[in-house]
């Protein structure tokens, strides 16, 4: 099964609202800053012309990326999932035992990082080596994980 086809409910959402924002504020205001640095003529020395038309490919490129991936993309509803384990879009308290850190992680779906702004919570991808080594971990259980950075060992201290 391929964890990576998996975003949360919020997360889709977030996902949406971004689209909906690029197409309906960013777009609409570099198609006008074109039209602007038009009027200014020879186009073929026009910063401004250049400059808009590229952060226009830029929006656009962004706009496809995130339909066609939210196309492929499998909504998770997370509300009713059981908090006796670490599963998919669980927000969990972990304490690194070698720093005595306390952190709270959501494992949550790779295309949602970029859309998660929780505070003090860090939201991390369920294909990740700390959301691999976090799943089905059970409250005073041990998730190791080896990343390139080394190996932690995170205590799970709570479960929500």
């Amino acid at each position: 099964m391929d964890l990576s086809l998996f975003i949360t409910k919020p997360g889709m959402e977030k996902l949406q609202k971004r689209v909906s924002y690029l197409m309906n504020e960013e777009r609409p205001e570099v198609i006008k800053a074109i039209s602007i640095a038009r009027e200014f003529g020879d186009l073929s020395e026009n910063a401004e012309y250049k400059a808009a038309k590229e952060r226009q490919r830029a929006i656009d490129n962004e706009i496809d990326y995130l339909r066609r991936r939210s196309a492929s993309l499998k909504v998770i509803d997370t509300t009713d999932f059981p908090k006796d384990m670490v599963r998919f879009g669980s927000y969990c308290v972990a304490v690194d035992i070698t720093t005595d850190e306390k952190i709270c992680y959501r494992v949550v779906g790779a295309e949602e990082l970029n859309f998660t702004e929780e505070e003090d919570v860090q939201a991390v991808s369920v294909v990740s080596p700390i959301g691999k080594a976090l799943l089905g971990k059970k409250v005073e259980e041990i998730a190791m994980v080896r990343a390139p950075m080394g190996e932690r060992n995170l205590r799970i201290i709570e479960i929500r």
